[in-house]
């Protein structure tokens, strides 16, 4: 039973959306000689054409009161779920309505067997994403021939959301990081009504979607005037971006790609103050797996598409942070960033 809105995506080319965690377009269900697609009406023609491989079966009041019937047409003895995308409440009211309806099926945590055949990307899904981060890069540049001492923080991520959509964005990959100042400090800041001033980092990550697949970057820039601190920090989270780069490979694992990074960082001044991991993959959502990070010993195979993100943030002063998105290759890797990573040590 798949119930994740990606994971429909990816086996069926279904596309319809869940708008929030209690609602959803459908569920599949997939056995060895069937397929199955439970939706409802808003979604039932739409379902026909994009995943006509599958039979379709049109619910009225959802799959947790319903599904007695799917399971019972399938003669199932065992279902696979999705245990991290099931809820409490949705897995109680399945246990319940196959209870009264007088089924002993034994529902089974699936763990992410979906999203294990999502990790390695085909060539399709690779250009998928760089055409998406060639529209997200092509509006950044456009987006600092306007920036200025003028506007604020919200401001500056609308300009940058608004030319997304312009440039033919199916949607953002998530909502646009514009961080000035002190708020740069905090790797997911929220866009206030903070004036960016001159002389100080303003630190942006952003990422559209195109061909259901999503890009990530971030770029770290000044206006006014480049001082020693800036440069220096910015010279190190470079640095350690390029040897993490340099060190992708297929089978170095995920952690040691991470543990490169964070060494030099922490060889600096500035010990300590990168907190988070080093990147993630990306696809057909913004965070996938594999995980560069302490926590992760993934071993890195041809295909997989990561992000090669470190910081260095400084309480009261800022931070800085550079994001490539980097796919393995047989022989290595591929940075799929056209954008330059030294053209901001500089202020604009």
């Amino acid at each position: 039973m798949v119930s994740t809105e990606a994971n429909r995506f990816y086996l069926s080319g279904f596309t319809g959306e869940d708008t929030q965690c209690d609602e959803s377009a459908g569920t599949l269900f997939i056995t060895r000689t069937k397929l199955i697609l439970a939706t409802d009406s808003r979604f039932e023609k739409q379902a026909a054409v994009e995943a006509g491989q599958f039979e379709l079966y049109c619910y009225k009041k959802g799959i947790p009161w319903e599904i007695h019937h799917i399971l019972n047409m399938l003669d199932t003895k065992y279902l696979g779920i999705e245990d991290r995308r099931i809820s409490f409440y949705g897995y109680s009211q399945i246990q319940k309505t196959l209870t009264n309806a007088g089924l002993d099926i034994e529902l089974v945590p699936a763990g992410d067997m979906v999203e294990s055949l999502r990790l390695i990307k085909q060539e399709n899904e690779i250009e998928a994403t760089r055409k998406a981060l060639y529209l997200a890069e092509t509006v950044f540049e456009h987006f600092l021939k306007v920036l200025s001492c003028t506007m604020t923080e919200k401001q500056a991520a609308w300009a940058m959301e608004k030319g997304m959509r312009e440039a033919g964005a199916e949607k953002l990959s998530f909502p646009v990081i514009a961080a000035s100042g002190p708020n740069s400090a905090l790797p997911h800041a929220i866009p206030g009504d903070r004036m960016i001033n001159a002389n100080e980092p303003l630190l942006f990550d952003w990422g559209a979607r195109l061909g259901a697949y999503c890009s990530d970057t971030s770029r770290t820039v000044i206006l006014g005037r480049s001082d020693d601190q800036y440069k220096k920090i910015y010279g190190t989270v470079r640095e350690a971006q390029q040897k993490a780069i340099s060190a992708l490979r297929p089978g170095i694992h995920a952690n040691e790609v991470d543990k490169i990074a964070r060494r030099h960082i922490d060889q600096t001044e500035f010990k300590g103050t990168f907190g988070h991991g080093l990147g993630h993959g990306t696809g057909l959502v913004v965070h996938e797996e594999p995980r560069l990070s302490p926590l992760c010993d993934t071993i890195l195979q041809p295909g997989m598409i990561v992000t090669v993100e470190p910081g260095i943030y400084v309480d009261g002063w800022g931070g800085v942070r550079i994001e490539n998105q980097v796919v393995i290759r047989e022989d290595g890797c591929e940075v799929l960033n056209k954008l330059p990573t030294d053209r901001y040590i500089d202020a604009l």
